[in-house]
C-alpha cells in the first residue's frame, strides 16, 4: 500500500489522510506483516546486557508486544543510523523504562511506537526518553516525517502516557487523534514534556481523553515549531495545569479540523497568549479563571532526562 500524502499541517480530512485504515506508514509498516518481519521480545538484533537495562541496537527491526506483556528496561541505541518500530496493539500492555540514544537518522518516516488497546482494557506507555529527536530527512518524497508516538484509529481502550521526554522530531510528539473518527479510545497524557516538533506537540480528539500537569516549549532557535495542543473532533478534550511556552510560534492551543469543530476545556496553567488559540469549525476553547499567559515550561517530576536513566528507570 502506497504511502499517503502529507495531511497532517492542515485542517484536513481526517479519513482520506493517515488517520484512515492502519495509514501512518500502513501501521508502522503493517501488523499484518509483523507476523513475518517482527523481532520477539526478548530478542532483538543486537542486544547487550547491562546492569540494569538492555541495548539494543536499532537494525531496521520491528518488535511486537502482546496482551498483558510489558516491555521494559531497554536502551535503543540509534547510532546505527537505522530504524527501529515497536508495536503494542492488543489490550492491557504495558511499555515502560525506554530510553533511545542518538537522532533518528534513519529517513524512514515512520512512527517510533505504533500503539492501541483494541479490547477495550487499559495499557501504559511510561518513562520513555524520545529527547535525541530525528531527522528531517524522508526517503520518500511524499511521506512524512518520523513521528515518536502513533495512536491507531481503532484503539478502542485507553492509554496512560505517564513521564515521557519527546524532543525535536520531524512530526508528531503524540499523535492521538486517529482514534476519534474510528475507535473512540482515550488517551491520558500527564506528567510529561515535548519540546520543538513539527505539526503539533499533543494531538487527541475522543471525550475523555487529557493533558494534565504537562509542558510544552517551542523555541524558534532549534528544532521544529508544530502546535501545543491540537484537538480534533469529535472531543471534548481535557487540559489542566499544563505550561504551554511558545515563544510566539504557531499556535498554543489549536481546536477543529477538517471543517468538524470541538471543545476544549482549560484549567490551570498558562499558555502562550502571542502565540494564542485559535478555534476552527466554531470550536469553543474554554478557559477557566485561573488559566494565565506566563507560560513557564518545566520538565515535570519524574521525566527522564537521558536514555540511560529511562532505561534503568530511574536518575543516574
Amino acid at each position: 500500500m502506497a504511502q499517503n500524502p502529507r495531511t497532517s499541517e492542515t485542517d484536513s480530512d481526517p479519513t482520506t489522510g493517515r488517520n484512515s485504515g492502519f495509514t501512518r506508514r500502513n501501521y508502522v509498516r503493517s501488523f499484518a506483516a509483523v507476523a513475518t518481519a517482527t523481532t520477539a521480545l526478548g530478542g532483538a538484533g543486537a542486544v547487550s546486557a547491562q546492569d540494569d537495562y538492555e541495548v539494543i541496537e536499532a537494525q531496521g527491526q520491528t518488535i511486537t508486544i502482546g496482551a498483558g506483556e510489558t516491555w521494559e528496561n531497554k536502551l535503543i541505541d540509534m547510532t546505527s543510523g537505522q530504524d527501529i518500530v515497536i508495536t503494542a496493539r492488543d489490550t492491557d500492555w504495558t511499555i515502560r523504562n525506554i530510553g533511545f540514544k542518538g537522532k533518528n537518522t534513519s529517513g524512514t518516516g515512520t512512527a517510533t511506537f505504533g500503539v492501541a488497546d483494541v479490547s477495550g482494557g487499559t495499557s501504559t506507555v511510561e518513562n520513555i526518553y524520545l529527547g535525541d529527536g530525528s531527522s528531517t530527512g524522508n526517503t520518500n518524497p511524499n511521506g512524512h516525517g518520523q513521528t515518536a508516538f502513533w495512536v491507531a484509529p481503532d484503539h478502542s481502550g485507553h492509554i496512560d502516557f505517564k513521564n515521557v521526554n519527546i524532543q525535536n522530531f520531524a512530526d508528531n510528539a503524540i499523535y492521538g487523534s486517529a482514534p476519534g473518527t474510528n475507535g473512540g479510545g482515550t488517551i491520558h497524557i500527564d506528567s510529561s514534556f515535548a519540546a520543538n516538533c513539527y505539526v503539533s506537540h499533543f494531538r487527541l480528539a475522543t471525550e475523555g481523553s487529557k493533558v494534565t500537569n504537562s509542558s510544552v516549549y517551542v523555541d524558534s532557535k532549534d528544532g521544529y515549531v508544530g502546535r501545543g495542543i491540537w484537538a480534533w473532533a469529535p472531543g471534548p478534550i481535557e487540559v489542566s495545569n499544563c505550561q504551554i511556552e511558545m515563544n510566539g510560534n504557531n499556535n498554543a492551543i489549536v481546536a477543529g479540523a477538517n471543517g468538524k469543530p470541538t471543545e476544549v476545556t482549560v484549567t490551570k496553567g498558562d499558555y502562550d497568549d502571542k502565540a494564542g488559540i485559535v478555534e476552527h469549525a466554531g470550536s469553543n476553547v474554554k478557559l477557566g479563571d485561573n488559566v494565565g499567559t506566563n507560560p513557564k515550561a518545566v520538565m515535570p517530576d519524574g521525566v527522564p532526562t537521558s536514555p540511560e536513566e529511562a532505561a534503568s528507570g530511574g536518575s543516574k
